[in-house]
């Protein structure tokens, strides 16, 4: 694993100001967290700056203005190369921005300090204890599998589970006829209904409910429109001037300049 290059000071100029003492400045305006890079904020520019230096600390050099790559001039900040002496107890200063980081933390995000640990689940109940719909089918599946698995369900004997399953079964099958004409009645009444729904009359009174002559003379009204026509919903309301006439005009000349300078080159090629 490399080794981290501490930082240094590569120069031994200073503005020639008093040392700056941390304990004279809002505890908010610097960082000396011992993971993290020393920062504090120039007292000349207000801006967050670097604090180098491993044994003599210094405020890094930089410039008052962000915006020389824009063109601005360079202007060295008179707190570049400022002393930083850090006389306060940085353990204090640390549980002190923990404890203004909690405070202004919302509360639905704040995290208790006890730990609550999820219960283990129940184990699932056995197949033969569930309460579900039972029908030929499934308490003929579940017996079966059982059987297949089940080392103490042997010829005509059972475990307790497999008697409960092959009980489940038989009465499944004896109540098979009743439930076979029961869903035969079901789909009876279905089609009873569907053929009332369906009847010449009952649509006869749903076209009385919801068409007629209204209904008919309403789409007679929706006519083709031909193409050229003006529409119906023309009239003095409708804009056909800019709202500022001046800057359209100067707009348009600007947009004829722009076309104007491109022609040459478009004619050349």
């Amino acid at each position: 694993m490399p080794r981290k290059r501490p930082g240094r000071v590569r120069t031994k100029n200073t503005n020639r100001r008093e040392a700056l003492k941390l304990s004279s400045v809002a505890p908010e305006d610097y960082n000396v967290r011992p993971d993290e890079v020393k920062s504090i904020a120039c007292p000349d520019c207000r801006t967050w700056r670097r604090i180098m230096g491993d044994k003599v600390l210094k405020i890094r050099e930089h410039c008052i203005s962000d915006k020389v790559a824009e063109g601005e001039k360079h202007v060295t900040c008179p707190g570049s190369d400022q002393l930083v002496i850090i006389d306060i107890d940085v353990r204090r200063w640390q549980s002190e921005q923990n404890r203004l980081l909690r405070d202004a933390m919302p509360q639905e995000n704040r995290r208790t300090a006890r730990q609550f640990f999820k219960p283990l689940p129940a184990p699932a109940a056995p197949v033969s204890r569930v309460e579900a719909e039972v029908t030929l089918e499934t308490a003929r599946r579940s017996y079966l599998a059982h059987r297949k698995g089940c080392v103490r369900c042997v010829g005509g004997q059972h475990c307790t589970d497999g008697g409960m399953l092959a009980r489940r079964y038989v009465l499944a099958l004896s109540q098979e006829p009743a439930r076979r004409e029961a869903r035969a009645e079901q789909e009876r009444q279905a089609r009873r209904t569907e053929r009332k729904q369906s009847a010449p009359a009952v649509r006869k009174a749903q076209w009385a409910k919801h068409g007629g002559a209204e209904v008919e003379r309403a789409n007679n009204l929706c006519t083709a429109r031909t193409s050229g026509s003006l529409s119906a919903f023309r009239g003095p309301d409708l804009p056909v001037l800019p709202r500022d006439v001046e800057a359209h005009h100067r707009r348009q000349a600007e947009l004829g300049r722009q076309y104007a300078r491109k022609a040459p080159a478009t004619s050349a090629a």
